[in-house]
């Protein structure tokens, strides 16, 4: 038994992920769930071993050695690539691989909203994907770069650990570089990437103090950068990153993260309604002022509640908003929805709200297919958020058009400034003209005072020797 033999078998059947350990057979995961491949034999210490240490390089052997673990990239020619970690485990070697398809996605092939591609688009800034283990992170960055890479004519630089999907040079440059290969460590790589002339940074983990701090110093230089944390929504990212650092070195994070943080992603793979695999529930975040403003302020719990509300402008979204979507058009079932929701209380008050009557059916959306009334409430709901949306534009405009009086007021009020200004420092001029004036006029009377007191003195000693 080889390592491709399973790797094509393991792609044959659909998985995701191979397990390699002793005393079970191998193992895949399909569609979430792991099953024993059938039809291959028990594996024993030895033929783990024997399987896994055949692919490994001598310095790979070496950290396996030293770290008891060691990742690395893996290709089968005309299969796919596997990201393999090797690790030990009760003294005994077992590994474990991902597939990742050579053809990568797009974000319209993956199902993800399209909001994600505005992220694409930004000239600086900081775009955060995150998420547990297996959330579809990698692959949903990978659509990202590939989009920048189709659009934008910049230089993309990737760091990774071990390097996972391969990316072409499109109108993009894209230049990859995997730890342990190409450079130390993610840190030490994005120090030389800044003297690289990027635009776009995707940094594959921000996993130690000194990657955070250096992929926010990027962010701040100019940089579009790209990374991922394993974190399972927005509040705890932005509470991750400052936990990754002193405290007297958190407010001045804590401001500087309001600046650069453009965008949050927060994933989790849920499964289909008709079995047909897994696919994604997002929380989306946005930069808008009030974002910015929040974590300025270190008020992250009121994230979740300007997330809620910025839905029709900024097209942000919670993660509850998202399972009731996916509920609502019947891409996932009801039990599935409230399993994967961390707040299912939130969740059933949404539900309740949209189909009243939906738990007494056992969470069904409707109790048949020819009930027109549930059809009404939908258009009902509609036309009320319809409502909403066109009073809050109302709002906004009206908003705008006091915001442009006031610019006219305060404009007029600086030309009226300026103009005083102008006054005062020309009546300055004119009294600084006037003591000149006074000065020059006192000196000449002064000096003809003196010549007329000369004259007396003159005169009066004359008289005096006449007598």
């Amino acid at each position: 038994m080889e390592l491709d033999e399973l790797l094509r078998k393991m792609t044959q059947l659909g998985a995701s992920d191979l397990h390699l350990k002793p005393m079970r057979q191998p193992l895949v995961r399909v569609h979430g769930k792991l099953v024993p491949m059938e039809d291959e034999p028990t594996l024993g210490a030895a033929d783990v071993e024997r399987i896994v240490l055949a692919i490994l390089t001598p310095p790979q052997k070496r950290k396996l050695e030293e770290r008891m673990s060691v990742d690395l990239g893996y290709g089968v020619k005309g299969l796919a690539r596997f990201r393999g970690n090797i690790y030990m485990q009760r003294g005994t070697t077992a590994a474990s691989f991902r597939r990742i398809p050579y053809q990568i996605k797009t974000v319209e092939d993956l199902d993800l909203p399209a909001v994600l591609l505005d992220f694409c688009d930004l000239p600086m800034g900081l775009v955060l994907i995150t998420g547990p283990t297996g959330s579809g992170k990698s692959t949903t960055l990978a659509a990202m770069i590939k989009f920048v890479s189709a659009r934008r004519p910049v230089h993309v630089i990737t760091i990774e650990d071990p390097m996972e999907f391969l990316f072409t040079d499109d109108v993009s440059s894209i230049s990859q570089r995997e730890v342990g290969t190409d450079t130390t460590s993610f840190a030490e790589a994005l120090r030389n990437a800044l003297r690289q002339d990027p635009d776009v940074i995707m940094v594959g983990e921000m996993r130690d103090p000194e990657t955070v701090g250096t992929v926010i110093t990027a962010a701040e230089t100019g940089h579009l950068v790209f990374s991922t944390l394993h974190t399972n929504n927005t509040i705890q990212t932005v509470d991750r990153i400052l936990d990754t650092f002193p405290p007297d070195q958190q407010g001045q994070v804590r401001a500087q993260l309001s600046q650069i943080l453009k965008g949050v992603v927060s994933m989790k793979l849920v499964e289909r309604q008709d079995g047909g695999g897994m696919v994604a529930a997002l929380e989306v975040l946005k930069a808008s002022p009030k974002v910015s403003k929040l974590i300025e302020l270190g008020e992250t719990s009121g994230l979740l509640e300007e997330i809620e509300s910025s839905v029709g402008y900024y097209r942000m979204q919670s993660m509850n908003q998202s399972l009731l979507a996916l509920l609502v058009n019947g891409t996932i079932t009801y039990a599935e929805a409230m399993r994967q929701s961390s707040d299912p209380e939130d969740l059933s008050l949404k539900l309740r709200k949209m189909f009243p009557n939906i738990e007494e059916r056992g969470g069904t959306m409707a109790p048949s297919t020819s009930d027109f009334s549930e059809i009404m409430a939908l258009q009902q709901y509609r036309r009320l958020y319809e409502e909403q949306e066109e009073k809050t534009k109302l709002r906004i405009g009206e908003k705008d058009e006091e915001i442009a009086q006031l610019e006219t007021t305060i404009s007029t009020r600086d030309g009226q400034i300026r103009d005083l200004h102008g006054k005062i420092g020309e009546h300055q001029k004119e009294i600084e003209r006037t003591k000149g004036d006074y000065q020059r006029l006192r000196q000449e009377a002064q000096e003809k005072m003196d010549k007329l007191m000369e004259r007396i003195k003159e005169l009066n000693q004359r008289l005096m020797g006449a007598k």
